[in-house]
């Protein structure tokens, strides 16, 4: 009897946990979700292309750990920002998307669309870093490479952009607003750094605690890579030949 009365308990227990489970109301986090027509390969690659931006946030975050470079701070809260207007603009304007009864779309507003805003406001300022802020060569040969990295850009942000179209979850009117809303937020906030909060990082550098975050101005070295190489090629020779001499001695 006192087995079975066991047995009775837990068996309550578990039905009583398995109707609160039933109430409970379950949330998904979009963050990488997409979906495609299945059996459609163009629809795959599109769905695959469409999660740029989350590997362009995570490059940032990369960089960031390692770099702790002012200006690669100041883009990645560029497009933070971005996405905070992006987010207030759609709860605004509470347009929906054109395929409302989709199960697995977790905002059903859509104008305008975060992708193409996203992807722009990242195209347009990096094309602005490149032209503006990188070193200038004197032969244009050499000034081929920006450009070439200027126009995969900008094909891959109107890639992204297609994909909502094809993939249902933006019109183009949406897309098109996106995409305008971000090359102007893009243009605006490369000014504000470029002129404004620039002059600033040398001081946010030199201040206690950006030597302990350890954050590092390169506004005046005209060549980032080149100079990082030489300086960690120069050092490494140079550590070279003390272990050598003390290996001698």
């Amino acid at each position: 009897m006192a087995a079975e009365s066991t047995y009775s308990r837990n068996l309550h227990d578990k039905m009583g946990a398995a109707e609160q489970t039933n109430q409970i109301q379950w949330a998904a986090i979009s963050l990488t979700h997409v979906e495609y027509p299945k059996g459609d390969f163009i629809g795959f690659v599109l769905a695959i292309i469409s999660l740029t931006p989350i590997c362009i946030l995570v490059g940032f975050g990369t960089l960031i750990l390692f770099r702790r470079d002012l200006h690669t701070i100041s883009y990645l809260i560029g497009l933070l920002l971005n996405e905070v207007v992006n987010w207030i603009l759609k709860h605004l304007i509470q347009e929906y998307r054109p395929l409302r009864q989709r199960e697995t779309v977790f905002s059903e507003y859509g104008m305008p669309s975060s992708h193409a805003q996203f992807m722009w406001f990242y195209a347009v300022y990096l094309s602005f870093f490149l032209i503006i802020r990188m070193h200038r060569n004197y032969h244009f040969v050499d000034e081929l490479w920006k450009y070439a990295i200027g126009l995969v850009v900008y094909g891959l942000a109107c890639t992204v952009g297609y994909s909502r179209i094809y993939l249902g979850y933006h019109s183009f009117s949406q897309v098109a607003v996106g995409a305008l809303i971000g090359l102007t937020l893009g243009t605006i906030w490369f000014s504000t750094v470029h002129l404004v909060l620039t002059p600033f990082f040398p001081v946010l550098a030199s201040c206690s605690l950006g030597e302990f975050l350890m954050l590092r101005d390169s506004t005046l070295i005209p060549n980032v890579m080149w100079f990082e190489y030489t300086c960690s090629r120069s050092e490494s020779r140079s550590r070279q030949r003390k272990i050598t001499s003390r290996k001698s001695q």
